[in-house]
């Protein structure tokens, strides 16, 4: 994908989960994959098979519904796999595992929000998710160059761009959003001698 001593690296979003198809806030909460969404991991990991798309290593979130995503993936293209807690989805605090109905109900949204603000009382705010994106990317700065898999959630995804496009975060979530639907992912390459960041390719299907 690039120069010699660069880093490569895919941001995948994991496929439909159980909270997904319920329009659940999961967060930090644990739903298994759907047979949709398996089919999803499948697919994808059929297509990149196809492309001769290779990693030297695959770092998932341990929260299941990225898990069984990375693992299906894995498995295909013959790559090994690591668990990193640094991936998992924002801290939703009390709004874990609410549907969205009862999150209009029971958390109605403030006039104003500031970044620092908790999210569901207790959870990430906004400047914490973009705080630990940082570190998720830094950490991946401190491995040896090459190509990364990495298999994470919608919410710490946004951040990411954020960390690495050097987007500021807002008040009342004002900024940029990317969607990513399930198994969405972006490309990015890395150049150390340079500091240069650049976004090879940013797909979402449907």
């Amino acid at each position: 994908m690039a120069e010699t001593k660069s880093f490569d690296f895919v941001f995948l979003r994991h496929g439909e989960s159980v909270g997904n198809a319920e329009e659940r806030f999961q967060g930090q909460s644990d739903y298994p994959l759907t047979e949709a969404g398996r089919a999803q991991a499948q697919a994808l990991a059929e297509r990149w098979l196809k492309e001769q798309m290779t990693f030297d290593l695959a770092v998932t979130s341990p929260l299941v519904r990225a898990k069984e995503t990375a693992q299906i993936i894995a498995e295909m293209l013959n790559i090994p796999l690591e668990e990193d807690p640094i991936w998992m989805e924002r801290d939703n605090g009390a709004m874990s595992g609410l549907t969205r109905d009862e999150v209009v109900k029971l958390f109605p949204e403030p006039d104003f929000r500031t970044p620092y603000d908790s999210f569901g009382e207790s959870g990430e705010g906004d400047w914490e998710l973009f705080l630990r994106a940082g570190r998720a990317v830094h950490q991946l700065l401190k491995r040896p160059p090459g190509k990364y898999l990495i298999v994470t959630h919608g919410g710490l995804l946004n951040k990411v761009m954020y960390a690495i496009l050097g987007i500021p975060v807002q008040a009342n979530s004002n900024g940029p959003s990317f969607r990513f639907h399930n198994t969405g992912f972006a490309i990015f390459n890395y150049a150390p001698s340079r500091h240069q960041w650049r976004l090879v390719r940013l797909e979402s299907p449907n």
